[in-house]
């Protein structure tokens, strides 16, 4: 392409590859600078959470059912969030205020005590993750119970926390750590080979192992004439479920015990060794 020079010519040099990519980072480090610089400039006009923010009209939030041992009545736990930002690139929830509610009254004063604090730590902004691990940590000194699934929770306290801690991955506050493809295949592995370790055993358990079914002789009563077949006995084998679908809706073997690691009832024993089909820590290592 032709450029008409109409000014006196004082100088020259040759442009090189090196230098045109000096241009560019150059270019790009400007670039930066001024995106930087518009955040900055909008950051100023961003809500953060904090106590003096008021209450608007209507929030928006989800409802949690807890069943548990404890009670006989469930328990409804009702967390409600802000929208702040909304409609900008800054839009954000974040929790404002919780309830329980129950037919249970037993515990209302702690209960009411518990969700006022909570609710108080919620408006006050900042990272608000923290009251998942002091909840969960609270222990029972009558002991704790297991949930839906096989989870071992040792307080009721501890499973309000869980709950807590379910809502706020759902809007994004905390976020929960994916397994690598590595793990989920060792976890698959570790179920099929137990599914089918258990379906060897039934099989060789030969039908001629088990007591046989006796037909006792029929007797006749002296009084009526009447007919009395003593009780027959009949051996069954009971065979254990082993059907393992992972987290919701877990079906773990009956006779699987709790995993120190994930606080599941999903160890078993292969090859002498303790496994849990839940998360894949082995004893063994």
């Amino acid at each position: 392409m032709a450029v008409k020079i109409d000014k006196k010519i004082k100088g020259y040099s040759v442009v090189t590859p090196e230098d045109k990519a000096k241009q560019a980072e150059a270019a790009k480090a400007e670039a930066v600078k001024r995106e930087a610089a518009e955040a900055e400039a909008l950051g100023d006009n961003v809500i953060q959470m904090h106590e003096r923010i008021e209450r608007p009209e209507t929030l928006i939030g989800s409802t949690y059912k807890l069943k548990t041992p404890l009670f006989e009545h469930a328990l409804y736990v009702t967390i409600n969030d802000i929208v702040l930002n909304a409609g900008s690139e800054f839009e954000q929830r974040r929790p404002f205020e919780i309830f329980i509610n129950s037919k249970n009254m037993d515990h209302f004063q702690w209960i009411v005590a518990l969700t006022r604090i909570m609710s108080a730590v919620f408006r006050k902004g900042g990272d608000v993750t923290f009251l998942v691990e002091e909840m969960k940590a609270v222990f029972d000194p009558r002991g704790g119970y297991f949930k839906a699934g096989g989870v071992y929770m040792p307080s009721l306290v501890a499973e309000l926390g869980s709950i807590v801690e379910d809502h706020l991955k759902s809007i994004g506050m905390i976020k929960d750590p994916e397994l690598s493809e590595a793990q989920r295949k060792l976890i698959a592995e570790k179920r099929a080979a137990y599914a089918a370790l258990d379906s060897k055993k039934n099989s060789e358990i030969s039908p001629a192992g088990a007591m046989p079914v006796v037909e006792a002789p029929v007797v006749a009563d002296d009084r009526s004439g009447e007919l009395f077949p003593e009780p027959r006995v009949r051996a069954e084998r009971r065979e254990e479920d082993v059907e393992v679908t992972g987290d919701g809706g877990v079906s773990f073997p009956p006779s699987a015990t709790m995993c120190h690691k994930c606080s599941t009832k999903a160890l078993v024993i292969m090859d002498g060794c303790a496994t849990c089909l839940n998360c894949g820590y082995s004893k063994c290592g």
